[in-house]
């Protein structure tokens, strides 16, 4: 026999707020870095230590910064995978910098145009690498180049480019992080060089989170006529028109080697180019190009690539940038003497220059004499007065 039954002597009444209901999710906050200001970086070397890259953004008075993720000129071997700790390294410490947006420039040598099928796979396994380690460091955009197309048409090449990006974002989560296709200089084959071009690339990348970066020396050198107030308000509507401004977060400020539609891919120092820095001063303050609303973009970075090639190259680049938006007195502090390039650095380039032009020249030499060996001198012709 069991337990005799106990009567049941009190009720509890239903209370509808005992009722469980699930917290909702908490509502992820815009990243620090998209505060209104405006945002300015440079291509920061990761010798030694992706950490490396944040500190010399910080000592040379960005707010932003652009790295690669790995060598930008040898196909990768082996893992290409970060390890946990060191992403978390950067992650914590590019946090406490308050530095972003954080982007990424992908390997040279990926050809997402390609028409050979070894060069194209590589390339795309090179793309899905790129994302990986994006994702693993914190980044918020991945920048490629759409590649060149042989000898394929204009419109197979953007077939095969919205392709190739499919293929190598496929079967990853990239979270926040964003693909930014960039336009060329139109150079040779060089797919993305016409605007129209990288808007239809876009337009077949609906679902992939795919924008544009625009290149002011790229585009200068493809014929789109920046420097002239009126040529950067054509520009401007052109970009709007095609791609549109919202769509364009990233701008690389370089200023140009080349004349207006040279179609060659040569960057100069701010100021110092074919473009000018007239010209630099009405794109930093344009307030459609801008990093605050109504006009601008959130969050909108310029990000340099000017080249380097005495110490203190990259610092001065930086502060005009400032100087030119007419944000000095804001922008943050620059470390006094300091350079990515240093006086041991410059003068190990310069031996590596010198040797190679010495090797150079020998190899001239050598295929010079191999040429006219065994052939009959021609008979030097004597002037007459």
């Amino acid at each position: 026999m069991g337990m005799p039954e106990q009567p049941l002597t009190h009720v509890p009444e239903f209370d509808p707020e005992d009722e469980y209901r699930p917290e909702p999710e908490p509502e992820l906050l815009p990243p620090t870095w998209m505060d209104g200001s405006l945002r300015i970086g440079i291509h920061a070397s990761i010798a030694g230590s992706y950490l490396n890259a944040l500190e010399s953004a910080r000592k040379l008075g960005c707010n932003a910064l652009q790295i690669f993720s790995a060598s930008p000129r040898m196909w990768q071997a082996g893992s290409a995978r970060i390890p946990d700790a060191d992403a978390a390294a950067f992650r914590a410490r590019r946090a406490e910098l308050g530095l972003g947006p954080l982007v990424i420039h992908a390997n040279y040598l990926i050809n997402l145009a390609a028409a050979q099928p070894m060069l194209r796979t590589r390339s795309i396994q090179a793309f899905h690498d790129e994302l990986v380690r994006g994702v693993a460091l914190g980044a918020d955009f991945l920048v490629v180049h759409p590649g060149s197309r042989g000898e394929a048409t204009p419109e197979q090449a953007v077939a095969t480019v919205i392709e190739s990006v499919k293929q190598g974002s496929k079967r990853i989560s990239l979270g926040n992080l964003r693909i930014l296709i960039e336009n060329t200089a139109g150079m040779g084959a060089a797919v993305g060089a016409r605007l129209e071009e990288l808007a239809e690339i876009l337009a077949g990348l609906r679902n992939v989170p795919a924008e544009a970066c625009i290149d002011t020396a790229h585009l200068f050198a493809a014929g789109y006529d920046i420097k002239s107030e009126t040529g950067l308000t054509s520009t401007i509507d052109l970009i709007e028109g095609t791609i549109g401004l919202e769509r364009v977060p990233v701008i690389h400020a370089n200023d140009s080697k080349i004349p207006l539609g040279g179609r060659v891919d040569r960057h100069e120092n701010i100021g110092e180019g074919k473009i000018g820095a007239e010209a630099f001063a009405r794109i930093l303050t344009h307030p459609r190009l801008g990093a605050s609303a109504p006009q601008g973009l959130t969050g909108r970075a310029f990000v340099l690539e000017t080249p380097i090639d005495q110490p203190g190259d990259d610092r001065r680049n930086v502060a005009k940038l400032w100087e030119l938006a007419g944000l000095r007195e804001q922008a943050p502090p620059a470390e006094k003497g300091f350079s990515m390039l240093t006086a041991a650095i410059k003068k190990i380039q310069t031996r590596t220059a010198k040797a190679e032009k010495a090797a150079a020249r020998k190899t001239k030499v050598a295929i010079k004499a191999k040429a006219s060996d065994g052939k009959p001198k021609k008979a030097r012709k004597i002037k007459r007065g």
